[in-house]
């Protein structure tokens, strides 16, 4: 058996209330590792285009990685794995918090969900004790509640909880799953919950001892990256403000996203940043488990309106999205919603982005107050927002409208897709295409991965001096949009495809000889550059090759006008890419067919799948 892994998987039939386990598949684990890698090809087998994402029919997996338990720097991830409810490809979310970390020490690597209970439950887990147990008295409560009085009833504080609020009960198709006040967020992985009636899962594990290959070479790989992460400049940017430390950068150079993606500067941008939140609002850091940067804000409002004790504060995603988005500039305001939404379990990037769509096409003309309920949209009403959290995640009047995300807006309200800012079914997130030309790789070719990530391909950030190197990232020209671009987010992408399996976040970079000589030193299995590379890709095809069964096509990669369209002002003034150049060179980059979006035989070979239809 390979090392660092439990060697089973939790297997739970909500239909029947029947709880087994069953052994790690060797041949899975060898060659995709675990986290969403192992999963893309378990239910590869398991799913087809036919199956409704909430059904019972559908599975949804809860996975950890081979490092989790080792202490290597930032991987105490876990990651959640099903067949999206909104965009009916592959959906995938990963979450830090304990969570995963509790799994391995319960005894499994993951979590496989079935079936669906005629009543709500929850799954309570204590080493080889699992019992689904009713949640009656949970069902219809936030996130906040639930998961104290799930620790109250299971006896032990310590205990870590995964759960849903009433987003995910009412199948709002950007559910999110909350854990520890840290969410999986996108592609509604809450709403399969929700479908299955399963309101949460608690775990408390015992076995801290993880067997590994030579715990003396893990114990010196970590140690070395552990060292260079710290000493990364970006580490020391991270740790001091937080993932929204360079807004204020990002609004000179044309990156922040603002007023629905229509204005390239915003002069008030600077009341929402890092910088502003460590300076007013700040208590300390927060460190998910093996954490060495604490990139986490814990916030704390003294007085006012939004007073309130020390919470999770917003991260860059959610700040933009009920900040800039929609041009309110209450950083205190941004705390407050960030918590509904933590609350109500709902995915922030696609609530906020539905909305200031919403307010946008309302100030465009295309929807009138008589069309919402009597409502006056206006840019910066934080009131307004607050209500339509609240609508959408009890599905009420409009919000019922909305909790279907910006294409059933658009389709409603007969709004042209190309003034939509979603690719593939999902909302974009908040790096401009406009100021960097690799980011309409990561957003075009959402077919690639879930949809439209700034963490499955970031040439945002590794443009800036990340050390890639080792495995051919040169730096490159932000505004090219040439081979030398397709190129270096191909290779992007499959490293951070190799990041979601093992599972490691992706603010965390160690050389990548670092990442290899960890992996073979857990594991056994043989692990350098070649395997880094190889590895990768085969992940990220094997989702690729999801996402074509579920039905998507070539001409599903595309992006609309409304992230094209060059401004005239602003750092990225006169700038846009040529994305259907750069669409052309990814795939013949990749060897993938312009008809099928599929590998050629010769690349399913070299990646070792060939023979999987």
């Amino acid at each position: 058996m390979l090392k660092a892994f439990r060697g089973q998987l939790l297997n739970v039939d909500l239909s029947t209330h029947h709880i087994s386990t069953e052994p790690l598949d060797q041949a899975i684990a060898e060659n995709f590792l675990g986290g969403a890698g192992y999963a893309c090809r378990y239910l590869y087998d398991k799913l087809d285009k036919d199956t409704q994402p909430l059904s019972p029919e559908n599975i949804i997996m809860i996975m950890t990685g081979p490092l989790n338990g080792t202490f290597a720097p930032n991987t105490g991830r876990w990651v959640v794995c099903s067949k999206s409810p909104y965009t009916g490809i592959w959906g995938e979310s990963n979450c830090g918090s304990w969570f995963g970390a509790e799994i391995k020490k319960a005894g499994y690597d993951g979590i496989i969900i079935k079936g669906a209970s005629e009543t709500p439950v929850y799954l309570s887990i204590k080493d080889d004790e699992v019992k689904l147990e009713d949640a009656e008295f949970l069902w219809g409560k936030g996130t906040i509640y639930s998961t104290e009085k799930l620790k109250e009833v299971f006896g032990d504080k310590k205990a870590m909880v995964a759960c849903i609020g009433p987003a995910g009960e009412n199948l709002v198709k950007y559910a999110n799953i909350i854990s520890e006040e840290r969410a999986a967020g996108r592609t509604g992985m809450g709403a399969v919950l929700g479908s299955k009636k399963l309101k949460a899962i608690i775990v408390k594990g015992s076995h801290v001892q993880l067997e590994v290959h030579d715990k003396e070479q893990l114990r010196k790989a970590i140690t070395i990256a552990r060292d260079n992460v710290k000493a990364s400049f970006g580490t020391q940017v991270l740790s001091a403000l937080g993932t929204s430390g360079a807004l204020d950068m990002y609004n000179t150079t044309g990156e922040l996203s603002i007023k629905y993606f229509s204005q390239p500067q915003w002069d008030r941008a600077y009341k929402i940043s890092g910088a502003t939140m460590a300076e007013t609002i700040l208590v300390k850091n927060r460190f998910c488990h093996s954490c060495v940067i604490g990139c986490g804000r814990r916030v704390e409002i003294k007085e006012g309106e939004y007073k309130t004790d020390e919470i999770e504060g917003p991260e860059y995603e959610t700040i933009v999205s009920f900040g800039s988005l929609i041009l309110n500039d209450d950083l205190e305001a941004i705390v407050h919603l960030n918590r509904k939404c933590f609350d109500y379990g709902i995915d922030t990037i696609s609530s906020g982005g539905t909305i200031s769509c919403l307010i946008h096409h309302f100030k465009q003309g295309k929807i009138t107050s008589e069309d919402i309920e009597g409502l006056i949209p206006e840019w910066g009403d934080v009131e307004l927002i607050e209500l339509l959290l609240e609508k959408i995640s009890y599905r009420k009047g409009i919000g019922d409208l909305l909790a279907e995300g910006s294409n059933a807006l658009g389709k409603k309200f007969n709004i042209y897709s190309d003034e939509i800012a979603t690719v593939v079914g999902l909302e974009v997130t908040y790096h401009d295409l406009r100021s960097n030309y690799g980011m309409a790789i990561a957003y075009g070719i959402g077919g690639a991965y879930r949809g439209p990530s700034h963490n499955a391909c970031d040439p945002y950030f590794t443009l800036v001096g990340v050390p890639l190197e080792e495995i051919g990232m040169e730096l490159i020209d932000k505004y090219s949009d040439g081979k030398d671009m397709a190129k270096y987010c191909s290779i992007d992408m499959d490293y951070r495809a190799l990041y979601s399996s093992m599972i490691m976040c992706s603010f965390c970079n160690p050389l990548p000889s670092q990442n290899a000589a960890i992996v073979e030193a857990a594991t056994g299995l043989k692990f350098g550059i070649d395997e880094i590379k190889r590895y990768g890709e085969r992940i990220l095809t094997m989702k690729r090759l999801f996402n074509v069964k579920m039905g998507l096509k070539p001409a599903n990669d595309k992006l609309p006008a409304i992230l094209l369209r060059k401004f005239q002002e602003g750092g990225s003034a006169g700038k846009s890419p040529d994305f259907d150049k750069l669409k052309r060179l990814f795939y013949e980059h990749r060897d993938w067919n312009f008809e099928t979006g599929l590998p050629s035989e010769k690349k399913m070979e070299y990646l070792g799948l060939k023979g999987i239809q």
